[in-house]
């Protein structure tokens, strides 16, 4: 597949050919969702907890005598009938959510969802993104030349270009990453992929040079 090279100022400058084993993979919905379940998943923290009546403070002794007071017999002020008390069937940090996907499913599902972005028009690639220092507004400039305009956009580097990443990161609905890092969830999280020519054979080595 061709697909047209812009230079940072907007200017088409030629074609290039992208890899087909890549950028041209048949889509599977099914496993495309399933990926990107296990990923998210994968991502999700366990923050709740709650803690035991044999976890919280206090209650080391009978609270009051067991006869003669004319209250109901307590033996704990843990006991979660108690304010104060323990929580019965809380949530718990020890729950794990992690899914298992083989190495092969992950590829094959972000080689999917790049695939769509280069049939859909939504691959824009440059013949170089250079940003020697950061330069928030140059690069938004830079953005506002090309298709994406005010879409969503995700910027693909051959490696980690300090002067790209910094200039990035505080343009809304921008993100920046090195191409080794890239995944599926990244990928379908951003309308448009915008990267340098550098970037297609970085992709190519990290993700199929492997197998």
């Amino acid at each position: 597949m061709k697909v047209p090279v812009y230079t940072m100022e907007g200017k088409e400058v030629g074609t290039t050919e992208l890899p087909k084993e890549i950028f041209e993979v048949p889509m599977q919905k099914d496993l495309m969702h399933q990926v990107a379940v296990a990923q998210m998943a994968n991502k999700r923290q366990v923050s709740a907890h709650t803690k035991t009546r044999s976890e919280v403070s206090g209650g080391g002794r009978k609270p009051w005598r067991q006869k003669g007071t004319g209250r109901a017999r307590h033996g704990s002020i843990r006991s979660p009938i108690w304010v104060g008390g323990g929580i019965t069937f809380g949530p718990r940090k020890n729950k794990n959510y992690k899914q298992k996907i083989n190495k092969k499913m992950g590829r094959k599902a972000l080689f999917m969802a790049l695939s769509e972005k280069a049939k859909r028009g939504q691959l824009l690639v440059l013949d170089k993104i250079v940003f020697e220092k950061p330069k928030t507004k140059a690069f938004y400039a830079m953005l506002q030349l090309l298709p994406v305009k005010h879409k969503s956009s995700l910027i693909v580097m051959p490696g980690s270009e300090k002067g790209v990443m910094l200039s990035v990161r505080n343009i809304q609905k921008t993100k920046a990453l090195p191409a080794k890092q890239l995944n599926l969830l990244e990928v379908l999280s951003k309308t448009f992929m915008v990267m340098p020519k550098d970037s297609i054979q970085a992709i190519q080595e990290t993700f199929h040079g492997n197998d």
